[in-house]
């Protein structure tokens, strides 16, 4: 017979706030949706490893779903269904919904460039019969990560002539793969009295490609390598002037541990927020709203350029969209709410130093809600409202959303940041909501199942 809670535990009840563990009374109908959910974006995050080609999945997803494309000056109508292509590199995609567009935009906003190793300018070199890469690193790294993984190559090269050659070597099973080379223990014992950051250098991150000579001239390996490239993608060493080539792991994203409940893989750091943005916005069909994702790039630099979400073509697009259906652009940007959708750093208990756990994400405990990101005394964020935060907290909860609010740990251990600010910066009511990362910006990174399926449903109940 269940004992009859006390006045005390009923008010704790009532008045104390705890995390709620999505696997508490799961039922096994819900456990079926996150794996099915979870199946869906392994194979995104396996064919969208860069930036351009998460974009070129994003539009064979819209595409699939009606969605056509759209260049500024476009006319637009209520009901229709568009992406723009932003250069290869950003996508944006929207619906134009039923009500006033003056009414706002609702934008779920992700970044899909992650954290690798480019390719020099010049990158081919040859040093004592071994060829080599020359890289220089994008985003912030851990360098001893990179280190004796297999790693792939892929990229575009484009030619004199406008052509562009598409490369992706070290993802079939039958292509070989790349690595680092690193020092056996055996004579490391001077290297193990260094700092990492001594030891793993930037202009260290060499990638090894190749040892076979072409005949007995000076530089024969590089010139097999290059013998290996022409033959196969036609081009020479002068185009990789004119490339973009980056080296990150090689391999498929899997499921983590006996139970399967987490993933493991490269990217995840945004493509587990990119992918709900699509799929939410896919989802909304009938919503009243005007909806929008966009799929970012250059976050992990700064949002520079003009893939970057510090470049001005959000702005231009809504303009475009509200003139096409004679609307005031301002009055529509300031009437608009985003979802910075990028990720939390989850609580890992072998490294309970560096987090503050009552503010900690907690994996398994849904989508993290991020009033403020930054650094320090929240330097470079724009710290949601009050308000906002409140209008999400009853969506959610009428949606049946999991979800907790987290910083990114302790007030002067560290901090980062996110496109928020660049999205508040146009008038737009933001707020950064996203999913819980172990190992974030490593090679390899871990979230779990059930958290990216709440940020599906979170992005869904927003758009909706």
């Amino acid at each position: 017979m269940e004992k009859e809670k006390t006045t005390e535990e009923l008010l704790k009840e009532k008045l104390f706030y705890k995390k709620e563990n999505a696997f508490k009374c799961a039922s096994e109908d819900y456990k079926e949706k996150v794996n099915a959910y979870g199946e869906g974006y392994k194979a995104f995050l396996d064919n969208a490893k860069t930036e351009r080609e998460a974009v070129s999945e994003g539009v064979k997803m819209l595409k699939a779903e009606g969605y056509v494309e759209y260049k500024l000056g476009d006319k637009v109508e209520k009901g229709g269904k568009y992406y723009l292509n932003n250069r290869g590199k950003s996508l944006y995609a929207f619906k134009i919904g039923s009500e006033d567009i003056e009414n706002g935009v609702r934008i779920c906003a992700a970044h899909i460039d992650s954290p690798r190793l480019d390719l020099k300018q010049h990158p081919l070199y040859e040093n004592e019969s071994f060829a080599y890469f020359k890289t220089h690193y994008y985003g912030g790294i851990r360098k001893y990560q990179w280190v004796t993984i297999p790693l792939a190559i892929h990229g575009v090269v484009t030619l004199i002539n406008g052509e562009n050659v598409e490369i992706t070597i070290g993802e079939d099973e039958n292509d070989p793969v790349f690595c680092i080379t690193d020092l056996l223990p055996h004579l490391a014992r001077e290297q193990a009295t260094k700092p990492m950051s001594a030891v793993f250098t930037g202009e260290g991150m060499n990638i090894l490609i190749g040892s076979e000579p072409y005949g007995e001239c000076d530089e024969a390996v590089k010139l097999h390598m290059l013998k290996i490239l022409n033959e196969k993608y036609g081009i020479c060493e002068s185009d990789f002037m004119s490339a973009e080539l980056t080296a990150l792991p090689a391999g498929k994203a899997k499921d983590l541990g006996l139970d399967k409940s987490m993933i493991i893989g490269y990217g995840h750091d945004d493509k587990v927020c990119a992918y709900p943005c699509l799929t939410s916005l896919i989802e909304s069909e009938n919503s009243p709203h005007t909806v929008m994702c966009i799929l970012a790039d250059k976050e992990e630099i700064g949002s520079e350029g003009v893939s970057g979400m510090k470049c001005i073509l959000l702005v231009d697009l809504i303009e475009e969209l509200a003139r096409s259906l004679g609307a005031n652009g301002n009055i529509v940007r300031a009437n608009s709410m985003c979802l910075s959708a990028d990720v939390n750093a989850g609580y890992d208990p072998l490294f309970p130093e560096v987090y503050e756990k009552r503010n900690a994400a907690i994996v398994n405990c849904g989508v993290v809600m991020s009033k403020y990101t930054g650094s320090g005394g929240k330097s470079g964020t724009s710290d949601a409202s009050a308000e906002f935060v409140a209008y999400l907290r009853k969506i959610f909860a009428e949606e049946g959303v999991i979800w907790q609010t987290a910083e990114l740990g302790k007030v002067d251990v560290g901090g980062g940041g996110t496109v928020a600010k660049y999205v508040a910066n146009q008038n737009i009511t933001t707020v950064d909501v996203g999913v819980a990362v172990l190992s974030m910006h490593a090679p390899y990174e871990v979230i779990a199942k059930t958290d990216l399926y709440e940020t599906h449903k979170a992005f869904c109940a927003f758009c909706k």
